[in-house]
């Protein structure tokens, strides 16, 4: 060995670790990003806040098994929450933001209205920008239109449109014989206005015998005191409320219904959280019901210890409100991300396309031809806690709900005018 090769070998190993270390370590991935646009703030902030804890706990976990595998390793995920205020303007100019930043995903639900007008956007943004297209996650916007008329390549809904969800309740007040008068209250925009008509058409054609005693369609977000609308149910003499109000909007309802005195029935899309049960209190056994893709009483291990892992994350009593197709939603995109080896939204859309989901408790299929995710869905009845079939309530209130009725994802699909233009 020379001389001046030996000098060498020695001065390199005489360098500090860390400098010799650096030389073979590897930057972090930058993470795949995406954009939460909803209401964070006003009369639906719980609901936003919900939905914030869903999406990152199904985050984590993915991130906890180490990201999304890609050709050059391995991406976490990460959200960024953009307030919308519930508004469609606002929703528009937080999606250019979102563009900007060239963030390839958007998730949204808590409005049919903002829903509607962004996949216009993103429709004429992806027609623009074919290098940095994005791509539209739904987990709640259940307004039917949405996977029929004005379906898009770019859209994909997580959750059981209205008219899905209407057909389950109303094979379970086809079956109940104490049904005779119904009301039909919602909120004024696009899903409220949904809701009611589907109701109309499905009771005519179920149960022609059904008075419809009442209909009334009130401002989103902004009613302080439903009394008026309980009187009006209460003078109506209805036996049974139809509702898909959420929100405040459902909790000030039941509360306003409860303090008239009123015993009727609700049928609703979303009594199952927010405050709603402790509001309605017992006055709700065995009388409200709720319709959803699945609840912490289902039963089962798998389906046990999915609920237990949220609430180990989330133990405040007001943050338990779980959405299981908000994780299903994320599990089945970093399947997708990862299957497409890449995140362009139309490799990872072709992905999407017939993708399926399984957990031990929940079957899901996503169906080509509209973007409608096909999955099954319960009809639950509001119990004391530990009543048969309650081992747990919901958000502390000391009230859950047990399975009805249970509907396999075959039986809750309906047909689709979807004409998509494809890419």
């Amino acid at each position: 060995m020379t001389f001046f090769l030996r000098i060498t070998i020695a001065a390199f190993l005489s360098l500090p670790f860390s400098t010799s270390f650096a030389v073979t370590s590897k930057e972090p991935l930058p993470p795949i990003r995406i954009a939460m646009i909803d209401g964070m703030s006003a009369a639906f902030t719980n609901a936003g806040e919900a939905v914030q804890r869903n999406l990152q706990i199904a985050i984590d976990n993915i991130n906890a098994r180490g990201g999304i595998r890609l050709p050059d390793g391995q991406h976490p995920l990460s959200l960024s929450v953009f307030d919308n205020k519930q508004g469609v303007e606002e929703s528009l100019t937080l999606l250019r933001q979102v563009t900007d930043q060239k963030i390839p995903f958007v998730v949204q639900g808590n409005s049919s209205a903002v829903a509607t007008a962004l996949i216009d956007a993103i429709n004429k943004h992806n027609q623009r920008a074919p290098d940095h297209r994005v791509l539209f996650l739904n987990y709640s916007a259940v307004d039917p239109v949405l996977t029929n008329e004005k379906c898009s390549f770019w859209h994909f809904r997580f959750d059981a449109h209205a008219d899905m969800r209407m057909h389950v309740l109303t094979e379970v007040i086809k079956d109940d014989s104490r049904a005779k008068k119904v009301y039909l209250i919602g909120q004024d925009y696009s899903f409220g206005r949904q809701v009611g008509k589907s109701a109309r058409t499905m009771l005519a054609r179920k149960r022609p015998d059904i008075s419809i005693v009442g209909e009334d369609l009130h401002p989103i977000g902004k009613v302080k005191d439903f009394a008026p609308y309980a009187a009006k149910i209460k003078a109506s003499g209805a036996d049974t409320v139809i509702t898909g109000n959420w929100g405040n909007d459902l909790t000030l309802l039941v509360k306003a219904v409860k303090e008239a005195g009123m015993n009727v029935k609700f049928y609703t899309f979303y009594a199952n959280g927010l405050g709603a049960p402790a509001a309605i209190g017992d006055a709700g056994i065995g009388r409200v019901r709720a319709v959803a893709e699945w609840h912490p009483n289902v039963g089962g291990k798998a389906s046990d210890d999915f609920y237990q892992a949220f609430r180990k994350r989330y133990p405040l009593a007001k943050d338990d409100y779980v959405h299981l197709r908000m994780q299903l939603m994320l599990e089945m995109l970093a399947r997708a991300i990862e299957q497409a080896k890449t995140t362009e939204a139309a490799a990872v859309a072709r992905a999407l396309e017939n993708a399926s989901f399984s957990n031990g408790f929940h079957q899901a299929l996503m169906r080509a031809e509209d973007h409608q995710l096909l999955q099954p869905l319960y009809v639950s009845v509001m119990q004391k806690k530990g009543d048969a079939g309650t081992r747990f309530d919901n958000e502390g209130s000391g009230y859950g709900f047990k399975t009805e009725r249970f509907f396999e994802s075959g039986l809750t699909a309906l047909p689709s005018s979807c004409k998509m233009e494809r890419h």
